[in-house]
């Protein structure tokens, strides 16, 4: 069964599936061109409305674009991904397959350690339950800088939930940071 989650980008909608597709972590393709070694983002390409293809752990996220309306989307991504499932191809490959580990990175000092480890479980839970997820990208001279995946990327909501809630959280948490920013 296939049933779909509305997120506060209006043009992303969540599509929740009743398999695990990652086993950790995401897969953001913000163009068909980024879709190597990820055949079901591929072809959602295919469809002339898809902009952007979001894959997580039990949903793929699709950012449509402003000439169509879910109305008319929501029937053909479900048939799509049922008759997707019934044939048994696989929906990620290569780098997707193998599991992935979230151990700290040796070269991670204590504050980044910190960081990314606040981020883990406080932030990306609930972006997730959005249809996205944020990524640490950088942290230096008190600005850490995150990368914004699947709804998230591009909603107009984005940069309120970065400044007041994820940038009010990381600063009382973490005082070393100061800003928070998009990258």
């Amino acid at each position: 069964m296939i049933y779909t989650e509305i997120t506060p980008n209006p043009a992303s909608l969540k599509f929740i599936i009743g398999s695990v597709l990652l086993s950790r972590g995401s897969a953001d393709f913000p163009n068909v061109e980024s879709t190597q070694d990820a055949p079901i983002a591929a072809k959602l390409f295919n469809f002339k409305f898809v902009e952007a293809v979001f894959v997580s752990q039990n949903f793929i996220t699709i950012t449509k674009g402003e000439d169509f309306a879910w109305e008319e989307v929501i029937p053909i991504v479900k048939d799509y991904l049922k008759a997707y499932i019934k044939s048994g191809q696989d929906f990620l490959l290569g780098k997707y397959k193998k599991i992935e580990h979230k151990e700290t990175e040796i070269e991670d000092n204590e504050l980044t350690q910190r960081i990314k480890s606040l981020l883990d479980s406080h932030v990306r839970p609930a972006v997730a339950m959005d249809g996205g997820d944020i990524i640490y990208e950088s942290f230096d001279d008190g600005t850490l800088r995150l990368r914004l995946q699947g709804s998230c990327s591009g909603c107009p909501s984005s940069v309120i939930t970065l400044k007041q809630g994820i940038e009010g959280l990381m600063t009382r948490m973490i005082p070393e940071v100061k800003t928070v920013e998009a990258v």
